[in-house]
């Protein structure tokens, strides 16, 4: 029993970096732009949190805080990603560039630019980058007091987490509200499904996906800065992110476009990355890394035998919008 709730516990820590990604590419994608970049969107917020973490602490010294520490790092990283989708958004939305293309320009230019923020401050701090272990508490601790930790089984399954887990679900939940809930998220689905349609009725395409996409993509490089500041343990590692973006592309497919799934797919993909740790047979750890992609490829097939309309992407997903088209 001990067994199987640590590896709970672990699965959600591990699905948390992932969730933000793919929450923030759901949104994204809702308004029609696929942007494969959330690997570069996620280490740019992975170099640029640790670094506003990181300074901020140098500047307070002993009076710094934890809570405007984590605050901090929220910022920052949610800033990296916004500037990176705003870029793809100018190209994809305006100047109506190939969105593939695009992504995967962002996603080499992004790791390119987090690495590089990265090492830039390695090298130039002489050797590496962390906050101090007073300043680890505030990110890697649970917000929760002591007395609900120490709950048997169920302390530790939902009350030991640190705090991005939680604002990981909130988010994931405040946004499946807010696309089946509310006028605006009703409209951005249009704008996903039919932009020539939401345009006749009046809605502006143009900020609608701006929106989605930037936001999106502050939401994705969140991800990034919750895997260097909870699992690479506060310390900067340019290969520590490597895959966690592609990663959540898959997941946003895993989990048919639905914030809420994407609760527990992270949580099934967390342990699928940690599944090498727990079960020690002569199998090679590559394999074990493949099977979250073979799992979102065994979803497709099965989505694709039922055909069921709300289990497919956004009709306009990947295309330009051309209004002299309407």
């Amino acid at each position: 029993m001990n067994a199987v709730i640590l590896l709970i516990y672990n699965a959600v820590l591990n699905g948390t970096p992932l969730l933000f990604g793919t929450v923030g590419e759901v949104l994204t994608q809702k308004s029609g732009n696929m942007n494969l970049g959330v690997e570069g969107m996620m280490y740019m917020g992975g170099a640029v949190g640790l670094g506003a973490a990181f300074y901020y602490e140098k500047m307070a010294g002993a009076a710094a805080s934890g809570p405007v520490a984590v605050i901090l790092a929220l910022i920052f990283a949610f800033l990296a990603g916004a500037v990176g989708a705003l870029i793809y958004s100018f190209l994809t939305i305006s100047l109506r560039a190939n969105q593939n293309v695009t992504g995967l320009a962002l996603a080499i230019f992004g790791t390119g630019a987090g690495q590089f923020i990265g090492e830039y401050m390695r090298t130039r701090e002489g050797g590496y980058v962390a906050i101090s272990n007073a300043l680890k508490t505030a990110f890697q601790s649970s917000p929760f007091p002591k007395a609900l930790q120490s709950v048997p089984v169920v302390g530790q399954l939902l009350f030991s987490y640190n705090i991005f887990v939680y604002i990981g679900f909130i988010i994931a939940i405040v946004m499946a509200v807010f696309f089946m809930r509310t006028r605006k998220g009703l409209n951005l689905r249009a704008v996903g499904e039919s932009p020539a349609t939401a345009d006749a009725a009046g809605i502006n395409i143009t900020r609608y996906k701006y929106l989605a996409t930037v936001i999106g993509g502050g939401i994705s490089a969140i991800g990034g800065m919750v895997y260097i500041m909870t699992i690479a343990g506060c310390v900067w590692n340019h290969e520590g992110l490597a895959g966690e973006g592609w990663l959540a592309v898959a997941l946003v497919i895993f989990c048919l476009w639905n914030p809420l799934n994407a609760i527990w797919g992270s949580t099934l993909f967390g342990a699928l990355m940690i599944l090498y740790m727990r079960l020690h047979l002569p199998i090679p750890d590559q394999l074990y890394k493949i099977l979250p992609y073979i799992v979102t490829a065994i979803v497709l097939v099965v989505v694709s035998l039922r055909k069921k309309r709300e289990n497919e992407p956004p009709a306009s997903l990947g295309l330009a919008y051309f209004r002299e088209d309407r």
